[in-house]
C-alpha cells in the first residue's frame, strides 16, 4: 500500500468536498425554509378564505331562521330564548354534548324548514285544516335537507329533524319513541315547550313559570322524556335568576362563534 495514499493532498481534497457539501446543504436549507414560509402563507390565505365561507354560511342560515321568526310577531325572540334554555339544560344533562357547537346551531335553526312552507299556511290566523297540517309537518325534514349538506352544521340535523317527536311515539316526522329520539331533540322539546308556555300569544297571555313547570311535569312519559323534565325543573328552581339573565342577554354568541377546521368546511375530514 502506498504510504502517501492518505497524505495531506488527499486530506485537502476531502475537506474541499466537505465544505462544498456543507455549502450546498446551507443553500438547500435556505430554499426549504423559503418554501415552508410560502406554504404557511398559502395555508393562512386558505384558512382566511374558508373562514369567510363559514361565516357566510352561518349568516345565511341565521338570516333564514330569522325570516321565519319575523313572519310571526308572536314568536319574536323565540330562537334566542329556546337556545338559551336548551344550552343551560344540556350543560346539566351532558356537559360534553353542550360543548359541541352543532348543538347550539341546531337549537337556533330548529324551525328553518318553515321557509319551505307556504305563507298562507304558515301565517294562517285560524286553525289549520288536515291537509294544511300535513304540509306544516313537513318542515322538520325540509330543514334537515337544507342544513345536512353543510359539513360543520351536519350534527345540528338531529334537533332540526326530530324536535317534534314525542316520548310516547306519537310525534313526527318519524314517530320515534323514548330513547330512540336523539337526546338533543329530547332536550330541545322541553326547552321549546317551556318558552311557548311562558310567552304571550294572541289567544292567551304568558303562563306563570310555576304553571308551565307543572304542565311539563304532567307531560312526562307522554310528550317529554321524564328525566329531561326533572332536570329542567331543577334548573329553573335552582338557577332561575341566572337563567333569566342568560335569556335576556341572548345566547346567539354561543351558537355562532365557533370556527370549524378547514377540513370541516371542505367536507374532507373523517366521517
Amino acid at each position: 500500500m502506498d504510504d502517501h495514499a492518505f497524505g495531506p493532498g488527499t486530506s485537502g481534497a476531502g475537506d474541499a468536498d466537505l465544505a462544498a457539501l456543507q455549502a450546498q446543504l446551507v443553500v438547500f436549507a435556505r430554499e426549504l425554509g423559503m418554501l415552508y414560509h410560502l406554504e404557511r402563507a398559502r395555508s393562512r390565505e386558505l384558512e382566511r378564505a374558508l373562514r369567510s365561507i363559514h361565516e357566510t354560511y352561518l349568516a345565511t342560515m341565521k338570516a333564514l331562521a330569522q325570516v321565519v321568526e319575523a313572519k310571526d310577531e308572536t314568536t319574536r325572540g323565540h330562537l334566542d330564548r329556546t337556545q338559551a334554555y336548551g344550552l343551560a339544560l344540556a350543560r346539566r344533562i351532558d356537559p360534553a354534548l353542550a360543548d359541541r357547537p352543532e348543538l347550539a346551531y341546531g337549537f337556533f335553526l330548529h324551525d328553518i324548514g318553515k321557509v319551505g312552507i307556504p305563507e298562507r299556511i304558515l301565517c294562517k290566523p285560524g286553525p289549520l285544516s288536515e291537509e294544511e297540517w300535513d304540509v306544516m309537518k313537513t318542515h322538520p325534514e325540509i330543514g334537515a335537507q337544507i342544513v345536512e349538506p353543510i359539513r360543520f352544521l351536519g350534527g345540528a340535523t338531529v334537533v332540526i329533524r326530530h324536535h317534534h317527536e314525542r316520548f310516547d311515539g306519537r310525534g313526527y316526522p318519524a314517530g320515534l319513541r323514548g330513547e330512540e329520539i336523539p337526546l338533543p331533540a329530547r332536550i330541545f322539546a322541553v326547552a321549546d315547550a317551556f318558552d311557548a308556555m311562558t310567552s304571550d300569544r294572541p289567544y292567551r297571555p304568558a303562563r306563570p313559570v310555576e304553571r308551565a313547570l307543572q304542565e311539563l311535569i304532567g307531560g312526562r312519559g307522554t310528550q317529554f322524556d321524564p328525566a329531561v323534565v326533572e332536570e329542567f325543573v331543577s334548573l329553573v328552581e335552582e338557577e332561575g335568576e341566572r337563567l333569566a339573565a342568560a335569556v335576556r342577554a341572548g345566547s346567539s354568541s354561543d351558537g355562532w362563534s365557533v370556527d370549524p377546521t378547514p377540513g370541516d368546511l371542505l367536507g374532507v375530514g373523517p366521517p
